[in-house]
């Protein structure tokens, strides 16, 4: 890749667009550190042995290195020139993502620690480096092979193996600066009202100053909707309501991404503009009706695809927005109305894009990598995470529920165990955070809170016959409930909603039709026994599928999954997101109305 191109070149964070900023991808200096010694060593004083292509980690051939061997740390250095026409205001750097603990050093002053490798952050450089002057940026971070860490789909082992891939250490997404004043507005938070056709938005500040106010401006293709104005010298976070007139509502509906632009700016006591955000909004509305969802008032069966988020060439790191964009029209032309974003916090653009075409998304954490091989042991920092990841994302209209754990199987006993202290933080932070969306607990296995929102299960059967039968007990309220071994690890079904949150992961692939069945599951595994044909896949997908439309209780599903990821094959895409079978036939499927929406 050329030096003069800079990867992912577009603005990283779409809810709240600030007109000057500085993208920092591109060739970076970097090492790699095998034992965690390169403090001792001077590497934070020193220039570095290599080069890497930021923001791709050094496992992706996108990164030019395609390093796929466990590296306990990895250092990053890089020198910018701060804009003199910044002078007079702080400096911020942000990270979109870096795996897994990252300490950071400009001009050899440490700026910040960050543990979790799904999450921003951000480092102040005031004091630190003026605009004008150079900052020379030096990244360690810290991906140990061994302990509990949120890992998601990252494997352990050297080689990937069934449903585990290739790992991602360090920067993964983008990293940039921008100028802002001393005192400056913070991501806004945005929550729709449906009933009053109205929205709240929160604005935390920096700091407060006398006389200063808050504008918030909703508009739309027309021009101005509402305004509203606050003090801002009194509250740190002031709050203003927006009523949009009756002749300017228009909701965002599944499949029909309306957005509002939204206009967020701090004023000083004369009503100079001194700060300006711009982002969107959606008008929607999350309810539950016994054992249905509903978006905007109404049953909308939820026809939803596994998406892991992963690229032959740049790992968790898509290769361009387009990319990004892509992977949800691939989901449409298939019939899907969304996704459950698995075992991988997704970078924020495609989430706007998801806002802007009206696809329902379930927000998850990649909280696999905490099991000991008896017990799961996650720590605290899976709940400071996951609050990083939901001040990040409340505000999407796209993200209709919140599902902090995944599968986290083990056996209920009499003894409060890590696994519920966590559990119950991570739900707990997750309705204060947002009180509006329903929360899944742990999505498969392990329900262990009594009040979760929703309760579902996780069930590969590949006989339909056999699968409408473990369905059925449903209008009963005895669902299938998933196990270990025989013994139950999730607290009792409540009559909740409730929905099979993986299902199908139908093998197939077309250039083993015909060959043994066990073929070398190293490079070709999926759910069952391989289809032989592809009339076989369909008329397996239209079976399973069919059943649960069919029931009335349930709310929706999650096919496993939208494309194959390495070895495991069962997407309905190839890996490279080229045709691998008849989408239309996937797409009729689905077509028809279920049971629950009528």
């Amino acid at each position: 890749m050329s030096s003069s191109v800079v990867p992912r070149s577009e603005y990283p964070r779409p809810q709240m667009v600030r007109q000057d900023w500085l993208n920092l991808n591109g060739p970076w200096q970097f090492e790699i550190d095998a034992g965690d010694s390169g403090l001792e060593r001077g590497l934070r004083e020193r220039e570095l042995s290599g080069t890497i292509t930021v923001p791709f980690a050094p496992e992706s051939e996108l990164s030019g290195l395609a390093h796929t061997d466990f590296m306990r740390a990895v250092w990053y250095r890089r020198t910018v020139t701060i804009p003199g026409a910044w002078a007079g205001k702080r400096t911020l750097l942000h990270f979109g993502a870096v795996d897994h603990d990252a300490t950071v050093w400009v001009n050899g002053v440490e700026v910040a620690r960050h543990r979790g490798g799904f999450s921003p952050f951000t480092a102040d450089l005031s004091g630190v480096v003026r605009p004008g002057e150079d900052a020379t940026i030096v990244v360690r971070a810290r991906d140990p092979r061994q302990g509990p860490q949120a890992r998601g789909k990252q494997s352990t082992r050297y080689a990937n193996y069934e449903c585990l891939y290739t790992r991602t250490t360090g920067i993964w997404q983008t990293v940039w600066l921008e100028p802002v004043p001393d005192v400056h507005l913070r991501r806004p938070r945005i929550t729709p009202d449906v009933a009053t056709s109205s929205f709240t938005v929160v604005t935390p500040l920096s700091g407060n100053r006398p006389g200063s106010s808050v504008r918030v401006t909703v508009a739309d293709k027309d021009g101005a909707v509402a305004t509203a104005s606050t003090r801002a010298d009194a509250d740190l976070a002031p709050s203003v309501r927006l009523q949009l007139p009756e002749d300017r509502v228009r909701l965002w509906e599944p499949g029909d991404g309306h957005l509002y632009d939204v206009k967020v700016e701090l004023l000083d006591e004369g009503g100079a503009v001194t700060d300006t955000v711009d982002g969107y909004a959606g008008l929607r509305s999350v309810a539950i009706d016994g054992k249905r969802v509903l978006i905007n008032g109404r049953p909308v069966f939820q026809r939803l695809v596994l998406d892991q988020g992963y690229y032959p060439d740049g790992l968790m790191t898509a290769p361009s927005d387009e990319a990004l964009l892509r992977d949800i029209e691939l989901a449409l032309a298939a019939g899907f109305n969304g996704a459950r974003l698995h075992q991988k916090v997704f970078e924020e653009r495609f989430l706007y894009h998801a806002d802007r075409l009206g696809y329902l998304v379930w927000g998850e954490f990649g909280d696999w990598g905490a099991h000991d091989g008896r017990e799961q042991q996650p720590t605290a920092s899976f709940i400071t995470q996951w609050l990083e990841v939901l001040e990040r994302d409340v505000s999407h209209p796209s993200i209709i529920g919140w599902c902090p754990l995944n599968e986290t199987r083990q056996p209920i006993h009499d003894h409060v165990a890590q696994l519920d202290d966590v559990t119950r933080g991570m739900f707990l932070a997750t309705k204060l955070a947002d009180p509006t969306r329903p929360v899944i607990d742990a999505s498969g296995y392990s329900h262990r809170v009594l009040e979760t929102d929703i309760y579902d299960s996780h069930n590969y059967e590949q006989e339909p016959a056999t699968f409408a039968g473990l369905m059925s007990g449903l209008s009963k309220d005895e669902p299938f409930v998933n196990d270990l071994d025989g013994q139950p690890i999730s607290v009792a079904y409540r009559g909740q909603p409730y929905f099979v949150s993986e299902y199908g992961g139908i093998w197939w692939n077309p250039e083993l039709a015909g060959t043994a069945q066990r073929a070398d599951r190293q490079t070709s595994w999926g759910y069952g026994q391989r289809v032989r044909t592809e009339d076989e896949f369909h008329e397996r997908f239209a079976g399973l599928t069919g059943v649960l439309l069919d029931n009335p209780d349930m709310f929706g599903y999650c096919y496993t999954q939208l494309t194959d990821v390495f070895q495991e094959e069962n997407g309905i895409y190839r890996f490279d997101r080229s045709t691998k079978l008849d989408v239309e036939r996937v797409r009729q499927v689905q077509l028809r109305t279920a049971a629950s929406e009528r």
